[in-house]
């Protein structure tokens, strides 16, 4: 009988996994013992042997699709079988597990379908009403909702199709907001310094003596079906309300009109407010350049606005009693033209485990930061000497990882672990060595590190290292630590802090050896110095603790014989 093949479970922190290459294709026989497949995991990508005899029949993910733990992959089973049946039973299977999974929810979607919907509002014609309504209009790609700083004019006043109505607040800058409609300001939404959510009623134009309360009754109409239906009718506008009058940019560009401020009688275009300003500050209109639509001239313009030498001139010559300043030209910026462009690609699956465990850790666990600084004077002397003898090269990270199993055996409260209802002391030193891979992160775990020597020591992270680059790291590899060292020194960043590795209760961040002035024995004189953070989970360590363990931890680095003893 054919047999499903599923996706296996190949990490304890595994979800999903990737089918990185397949080893055979369908037709092909297949022995236990097989490597059917390559799988991409949140640790690395790892061999996938069968346990079925037979031959492949089906193929159910291609190569480099991504699916959850415990789904079909393949079926294997007898030259020329029907593979469907398995298929078809997987199928039931699931379809079983979810009804039972949800009998609750299934009730719920019944009961929900049976109830009876509340009756919808009749809709409000408002197609004859002689005025229109003016939105807050989206002002940045970002802004959700404006606030109106200043109003420009008040109910009752007449206003033209360019007019500024409003000096508006938005996440970006404060910016002029025109109504682009002509008649009597009739109705206003808000006071100066309240807020209006994009698309919202900021003000009603039209007829003098106009009856507006059908259409503030069918905004609210609008409003309380939008906030039913969930919609998002803050940043759309609803295509299907009633069709008040509304005009937007494109459909009705803003007239111009003479302005006593154009010097020549010229007509240009520009708000109230922009006129005003070059009023106040004596600047002919025909002399800017508006950077608005349709060249219009607005209060940003006005305030940017220097003169040029020949209306210098003029405002000399008819002032003559004005001094006489040479004015400077205006500077002129070389206009550059870039490509905004990226790429994109999916996220490994080891990126999405970092992801999920770090903000897992960072969220839960409380953590706080203990910092040190190491004398290395005396730990650079010790690994010259120990280097002449030891049958493989020595590091600071192997001493380092040595020292902290030493000093975890004398403070086990920082080798603890927070399991919800007690705390797990590890009598064992487990430490896992961050490494930083093409693809991410991986902390393969130094087990029992404090009985081992520091050639050791040195071998075993040297093999992890190869191991890591080349994916070839097991769950045996990584899984157990009881103590994380994260070293980043050999990039010759001075101090960092990291997130702790969970479950572990503590994490240690080591920075660079930097030749530093030192004060011994009562003269400055040179020196080498380490800086050490411990992350601390607050839940299993306190601060005391913390600080206790880095003393001895110090004392060990600043005196590396004792690591020998």
């Amino acid at each position: 009988m054919a047999e499903a093949v599923k996706m296996p479970k190949m990490s304890d922190t595994m979800t999903e996994g990737v089918l990185a290459k397949w080893h055979k294709k369908v037709g092909d026989k297949v022995k236990a013992g097989d490597v059917l497949a390559e799988i991409e995991t949140d640790k690395a990508t790892m061999d996938f042997e069968s346990y079925q005899e037979g031959v492949l029949l089906h193929i159910g993910v291609d190569e480099g699709k991504a699916v959850p733990v415990d789904t079909l992959i393949a079926v294997i089973g007898k030259e020329g079988e029907d593979y469907k049946t398995a298929l078809e039973g997987e199928k039931t299977s699931e379809k079983e597990e979810k009804q039972a999974e949800s009998p609750a929810a299934e009730k719920e979607e019944k009961a929900a379908v049976a109830k009876e919907e509340p009756k919808k509002a009749e809709k409000i014609d408002v197609s004859n009403i002689p005025a229109s309504v003016i939105r807050m209009p989206a002002l940045s790609d970002t802004m959700t909702e404006g606030v109106i700083n200043k109003w420009n004019f008040k109910v009752g006043d007449k206003i033209k199709a360019d007019d500024s109505l409003a000096d508006v607040e938005t996440d970006k800058a404060t910016m002029e907001v025109v109504g682009y409609e002509e008649g009597t300001l009739l109705y206003l939404s808000v006071k100066e310094g309240e807020a209006v959510p994009v698309n919202g009623i900021i003000a009603i134009v039209g007829k003098e003596g106009t009856d507006i309360s059908p259409l503030l009754n069918d905004a609210s109409t609008e409003n309380k079906e939008e906030k039913k239906e969930e919609t998002a009718a803050s940043a759309t506008p609803n295509t299907n309300a009633a069709p008040v009058k509304e005009k937007t940019k494109e459909e009705e560009k803003p007239t111009t009109s003479e302005d006593p401020t154009s010097g020549d009688g010229g007509r240009v275009k520009a708000s109230p407010l922009a006129k005003k300003l070059a009023q106040d500050k004596g600047i002919n209109l025909n002399d800017v350049k508006g950077s608005a639509e349709g060249g219009r001239i607005v209060k940003k313009d006005i305030e940017d606005f220097k003169p040029s030498e020949k209306s210098a001139n003029q405002i000399n010559e008819t002032s003559p009693t004005a001094p006489s300043k040479p004015t400077a030209p205006a500077p002129v910026i070389p206009q550059y033209i870039g490509e905004e462009k990226f790429t994109e690609k999916p996220v490994s699956q080891m990126r999405k485990a970092i992801s999920r465990s770090l903000t897992e850790s960072l969220f839960t666990a409380p953590h706080f930061y203990l910092n040190i600084t190491v004398d290395m004077d005396g730990a650079m002397a010790a690994r010259t000497q120990i280097n002449t003898v030891a049958p493989v090269k020595v590091s600071f990270n192997d001493i380092v990882i040595k020292a902290v199993a030493i000093a975890l055996k004398q403070h086990p409260a920082v080798n603890s672990s927070f399991r919800g209802d007690k705390i797990r002391f590890n009598e064992h030193t487990n430490i896992g060595v961050a490494m930083a891979i093409e693809d991410g992160l991986l902390v393969p775990v130094v087990r029992f590190a404090d009985g081992k020597s520091l050639s050791h020591i040195s071998m075993e992270v040297k093999d992890f290292a190869q191991k890591a680059k080349a994916k070839k790291l097991q769950p045996k590899d990584w899984e157990g630590s009881t103590f994380t060292v994260s070293n980043l020194g050999m990039f010759g960043i001075d101090e960092f802090t990291s997130i702790i590795n969970t479950p572990d209760g503590a994490i240690l961040s080591v920075g660079a050896i930097q030749q530093v002035p030192v004060v011994k024995n009562g003269a400055v004189v040179p020196g080498n110095i380490m800086k050490l953070s411990l992350g601390c989970d607050h839940r299993v360590i306190d601060g005391a603790t913390g600080a206790q363990f880095l003393q001895t931890l110090k004392a060990l680095l600043e005196q590396p014989i004792r690591l020998l003893a």
